[in-house]
């Protein structure tokens, strides 16, 4: 059996990453996300192995010390991180599989796997994120200023990836990604945008 290729999604916030990485796992049957562990309690109506591994903090420190995640990180008061042998297994099985990470992540990952394939998704422009962010309802104005000052440190390592797909009309993008999961990059739409742009604005 053919082994299957991992594939790295990281975005600024507000970028539709997630979304695109969900229709993607959808509409591709190979295609999986891999699930992560978390020393945070589970939300109503998550459930373990399948949103994330749900473990102690002691759990989780015994598994960095042995060596067992591709890449770890701190949010907040919690921990995350990407089992090997979780994605090394979908591999195995000739799963393609995707990991939602920040660009610090996706730089460990690079590291250890140098096969993986890196994709950055980036808006069409610094005033489209800023209105996807304000759309959304969630965030009053002081975070949407902090997210965005974030997304800017975050777009500067767009150069570190594979490909880069602009999320400017969603269908478009999700054909984009399908043609770089699929092996026919040349089938993607041609980058009009000068990424370095969206750091200049």
């Amino acid at each position: 059996m053919k082994a299957g290729t991992l594939f790295i999604f990281s975005a600024p916030s507000g970028a539709g990453k997630t979304s695109l990485a969900n229709a993607l796992v959808e509409s591709l049957p190979d295609l999986v996300f891999s699930v992560s562990h978390t020393t945070r309690p589970p939300r109503p109506g998550e459930q373990h192995g399948v949103h994330y591994y749900f473990v102690t903090q002691k759990d989780f420190e015994e598994m960095i010390a042995a060596g067992r995640f591709l890449e770890y990180a701190r949010v907040f008061d919690h921990l995350y991180g990407t089992s090997r042998a979780v994605v090394e297994n979908l591999l195995k099985q000739g799963k393609d599989v995707i990991l939602d990470i920040d660009w610090q992540g996706a730089r460990s990952i690079k590291q250890q796997m140098p096969q993986a394939v890196g994709i950055f998704i980036l808006p069409p422009s610094r005033a489209a994120l800023k209105e996807r962010l304000t759309l959304r309802g969630q965030d009053p104005p002081e975070v949407i200023e902090r997210r965005m000052r974030e997304a800017s440190a975050e777009m500067r390592h767009y150069d570190e990836f594979d490909y880069v797909v602009v999320n400017d009309e969603f269908e478009a993008a999700l054909q984009d990604l399908k043609a770089i999961i699929r092996g026919e990059p040349e089938a993607r739409r041609p980058l009009t945008l000068d990424p370095a742009s969206l750091l200049q604005e």
